[in-house]
């Protein structure tokens, strides 16, 4: 018996989950342009548009500034395959899942990883990694800005500055927090910083922005072996992103379509506001889910405006709470991950979902849904105490 399959046919969901966000309806209508040839004259000019456009919400003057296919995590074995040999020392700032897997990638490329770590919802201290530069010296320090796990935000500059004194490359992992939280690549004096594109720049899934310094540049220059992953190297990448034009790979060109029209509406809004928007409706939220008794993970200091993690009341159930908020309210938020499953929700406010509405929604969402379980609060109280902020 024949199989037939019917058009797609998918319910709408409000995405405030660690990702994707919600797309804005210009993104979509980009991605519907005629596709044109990857060596296209006029296609080459949108790379080009993308590239500074890049440049602006990473705040950087960086040659190098590109979007490698693939998701998030291919900007992170990019980052780390280009810059590490076999024996090289890298230090790796864990405290979430995300630190996990940058040291779990370096050691599969060969290196010699020496782990920084901190409990799961604190910051690692710039000091633990002055130290550990300070005792054996490291080729490369990795951290990840925003912890997609805990909600933490890492303070960059200072460990910058320890990696400079030290003479080591440093990697950031901005996944999280681009496009939602000031990223200054520059600033910071970073050498190698990527992120995705489906979180705070609200476009779909599928290619990894990134930015590398001159000195990552030498350091990938004067490499005594190849690049191991013939399709992330940098240097074969650029060769087609750049003046050369050599083909490397046939682009995802609907993508980059999509890419540049996300950016282009950051652009319109200003790096600026938009990081006041996500961080007073971050506040709001974070008053909500206090009025409910839901304590939030990460310290009050370091708290990324992008993603909040709420600890779970003892007694509910989490996959019952987050069921009722998808089948009754089309609302996506994420559980936790790794040492936290089970024991917090991630509720993500980045790029276009980050709006009043969906704060007050999630809020009244979550109130219903756990009073059902018999977790209950005075009516409104979350709702009530958002405004409030926000007022």
């Amino acid at each position: 018996m024949e199989t037939s399959y019917r058009n797609l046919n998918l319910p709408v969901r409000t995405l405030l989950g660690p990702g994707p966000s919600n797309v804005h309806p210009r993104v979509y209508r980009a991605m519907t342009t005629p596709v044109l040839g990857h060596m296209d004259p006029k296609f080459l000019e949108v790379m080009d548009e993308m590239m500074e456009l890049l440049r602006f919400v990473f705040q950087t003057r960086n040659t190098i500034t590109l979007a490698i296919p693939g998701t998030g995590s291919a900007g992170m074995e990019a980052a780390l395959v280009n810059l590490i040999e076999p024996g090289d020392g890298v230090l790796v700032g864990v405290n979430g899942y995300f630190g996990e897997r940058l040291s779990a990638m370096a050691s599969r490329h060969g290196a010699e990883v020496r782990r920084v770590e901190a409990p799961w919802g604190q910051i690692v201290e710039p000091d633990q990694i002055e130290r550990a530069l300070a005792a054996r010296r490291a080729k490369l320090v990795a951290v990840v800005h925003a912890e997609t796990s805990t909600g933490v935000l890492q303070p960059i500059k200072p460990i910058a500055d320890a990696c400079h004194r030290h003479g080591a490359l440093l990697l950031v992992d901005a996944v999280t927090s681009l496009g939602g939280s000031p990223v200054p690549a520059d600033e910071w004096g970073a050498d190698v910083c990527f992120s995705c594109t489906q979180k705070g720049l609200s476009a779909p899934p599928g290619l990894a922005p990134i930015t590398v310094s001159d000195r990552a540049v030498a350091v990938t220059s004067s490499r005594r072996s190849p690049v191991q992953s013939w399709y992330l190297d940098l240097s074969l990448i650029t060769k087609y992103w750049g003046s050369d034009r050599v083909y490397h790979h046939t682009a995802p060109i609907t993508m980059l379509y999509a890419l540049r029209e996300a950016l282009c509406l950051v652009h319109e809004e200003g790096l600026e506001p938009r990081w006041r928007r996500h961080q007073a409706l971050s506040n709001a939220l974070i008053a909500g889910l206090n009025a409910l008794g839901l304590p939030i993970l990460a310290p009050e200091s370091h708290r990324a405006p992008t993603l909040t993690v709420a600890r779970i009341p003892e007694g509910v159930k989490d996959i019952a709470v987050r069921t009722t908020l998808l089948s009754e309210h089309n609302l996506e938020i994420g559980g936790g991950l790794g040492a936290l499953k089970g024991q917090v929700w991630r509720i993500g406010l980045m790029g276009e979902s980050c709006t009043q509405a969906n704060v007050l929604l999630v809020l009244s969402a979550l109130e219903s849904a756990l009073g059902r379980q018999g977790w209950r609060r005075e009516k409104g109280a979350g709702v009530m105490a958002a405004l409030e902020a926000l007022a």
